[in-house]
């Protein structure tokens, strides 16, 4: 966090100074990233708080909100970047090339840097995978920055410099959608992706005591974890007699589907005629 703040500093200093869009459009995007890092940081805090009696599930969906609100801070740097890249591509001005290379290649080791510190943690977090694209995307910017000054040192070519800002924006816009689909989707409780629901039917239908299995729900209660509730349809038995199928049932849901918080009901006799599905509301 500390280096999303002193770098975007220093390159719209450098950019201002310089005279180039595109060293302030990649200072904005980093400096979108420092407030996004603060607010990833914040959540991930709060989502480590267990379960209450009010928020049964725990925090963890802060860091969904987190991660939106990243995204909305990120489209709106964008927006900004490509007016300002508009207003230079009508009035091209002279850029200070050298100047430019060192400012974009300090910005490219901070982010790089930052990249690597969070790499470990984007593999299994929504919100730090946020984090960690958002710092790579920043170190390819400043790196093509840096390739720009170069150019410019030799050709006064400087309507790159609003046309290289409008691919920042392209970029912007391609990094936040898929963060922006997969937030909207847990919080809407859809099915994770990669998750059948005739494949899990088949599989707890196959299982011997099993007649059948109907309102099948599978969601993400938080980025990491997927839940399932289902009622099972047995023969008709004492209770404590379903234990042992309620242990294969879960081993089954990990195993292959990585489910890790079942809700299971057993039932001799079937509800809601048997479908897979449920309407909640009657």
């Amino acid at each position: 966090m500390i280096m999303n703040l002193i770098i975007p500093a220093v390159q719209i200093y450098g950019g201002i100074i310089s005279g180039s869009m595109a060293l302030i459009s990649d200072a904005l995007h980093n400096l979108s990233d420092f407030i996004s890092l603060v607010i990833n940081y914040a959540a991930l805090l709060l989502g480590r708080r267990g379960p209450t009696h009010k928020q049964t599930f725990g925090y963890k969906r802060v860091e969904i909100f987190a991660t939106l609100i990243s995204v909305a801070i990120l489209y709106s740097a964008g927006f900004y970047i490509a007016i300002e890249a508009w207003k230079r591509f009508l009035n091209p001005q002279p850029i200070a090339g050298q100047f430019v290379i060192w400012i974009a290649l300090l910005g490219f080791a901070g982010n790089f840097i930052s990249a690597l510190m969070l790499h470990a943690g984007s593999k299994v977090n929504l919100n730090m995978k946020s984090a960690f694209l958002h710092m790579i995307s920043d170190a390819a910017t400043s790196l093509v920055v840096a390739v720009l000054g170069v150019v410019w040192i030799f050709k006064p070519w400087f309507w790159l410099d609003p046309l290289f800002s409008w691919l920042i924006v392209g970029m912007i816009l391609f990094s936040g959608w898929g963060l922006l689909k997969d937030s909207i989707l847990i919080l809407m409780n859809a099915t994770p992706p990669g998750i059948d629901l005739h494949d899990i039917q088949k599989s707890l239908e196959s299982l011997e005591g099993v007649k059948e299995i109907h309102d099948l729900h599978v969601w993400n209660p938080s980025a990491e974890n997927i839940a399932l509730a289902v009622h099972i349809t047995v023969p008709d038995q004492m209770l404590s007699q379903v234990d042992d199928l309620a242990e294969k049932v879960r081993s089954i849901l990990f195993t292959e589907f990585k489910i890790d918080h079942p809700i299971l009901q057993f039932e001799s006799n079937s509800c809601d005629k048997a479908k897979l599905l449920c309407n909640v509301v009657k």
